[in-house]
């Protein structure tokens, strides 16, 4: 019987909580909206994972969450992040481990799909890859030398608050920082700003992927920018990978070839050469596997 994991995965629309392998075999997955006080997201979490106990075929031995912070990972705590404001200093891993049985480890959603992306997706088989998310936000989960990095307090790889450039929409409380650019809400405003009209993220790919010329100039100043923040990753930490999730997952082809030509004039040549740029291999289920890539990886290396 191969060993079971628990996978929650909290988000500020709506949480998953799922049971996987070790393999990397997503065995059953539910969804439901984050909404009301906490305990009632508590609740419905707990009710899952003892179904999952009772209906895995292997020992469910460990629990991974995975949510965007601020945390307190070695502590187990969620402290008010901005999509949960409710949720502050709420010992989750405790109050989980307490109902279960089993143990549970806390990670930042980028670190998390870090993990997923070394076990089972496109970063497998590297011992240095860096993961961005690119989504609601822009966040880096990095791996040095076959381990996750972290940081002195779990704050490593926060590279959406680095500024890229002397102005731009505000996000991650100031202007012109790496997330006025590269994540959604960023290309949202970017667009807002020069036109006046108010279009989500996906709706501005969609245009540009038809041609649009107002959108592909705001999906250009993006792909600009991400070049930038590429660059400099390579150059810094040397990886053999770089994988990017959601909006560049989705429409790698309105990013790729800006981003490759500011790499070529921007990073240095040995550097660039042993560092491949890859969509993420985990697509829309990313989320279930980095809870699931918690736990793996806390439950065998404690």
């Amino acid at each position: 019987m191969d060993t079971c994991f628990i996978g929650v995965d909290i988000g500020g629309t709506k949480t998953s909580v799922s049971l996987g392998t070790g393999k990397g075999e997503l065995l059953s997955k539910q969804v439901f909206p984050t909404v009301g006080e906490p305990q009632q997201v508590l609740q419905q979490i707990l009710s899952l994972m003892r179904k999952y106990q009772k209906s895995a075929d292997g020992p469910v031995v460990a629990g991974g969450i995975s949510c965007g912070g601020p945390l307190e990972v070695k502590e187990g705590l969620i402290l008010s992040p901005p999509h949960l404001p409710l949720w502050d200093r709420i010992p989750i891993c405790e109050i989980l481990s307490k109902s279960t049985g089993i143990p549970l480890y806390l990670e930042n959603d980028a670190n998390a799909c870090a993990l997923a992306e070394w076990f089972w997706g496109n970063g497998k088989g590297t011992q240095n890859m860096v993961f961005l998310t690119f989504g609601t936000g822009l966040g880096a989960g990095i791996i040095l030398n076959g381990k996750l990095y972290q940081g002195t307090n779990g704050q490593a790889g926060e590279i959406g608050h680095i500024r890229v450039a002397d102005d731009g929409p505000l996000c991650y409380g100031k202007r012109g920082s790496a997330e006025s650019f590269c994540c959604g809400a960023g290309i949202s405003l970017l667009y807002k700003e020069a036109y006046g009209v108010d279009l989500s993220a996906k709706d501005i790919c969609n245009l540009a992927e038809k041609g649009e010329e107002k959108a592909s100039r705001v999906i250009k100043m993006s792909a600009q920018k991400l070049g930038l923040i590429l660059s400099c990753i390579i150059d810094f930490l040397n990886p053999e990978r770089i994988i990017i999730g959601s909006i560049y997952s989705r429409s790698e082809k309105l990013f790729k070839t800006t981003v490759e030509e500011i790499l070529q004039s921007e990073t240095l040549e040995l550097n660039r050469k042993v560092c491949s740029l890859f969509p993420s291999g985990l697509g829309e289920n990313i989320g279930d596997y980095a809870a699931l890539g918690v736990a793996k990886v806390n439950y065998e290396n404690k």
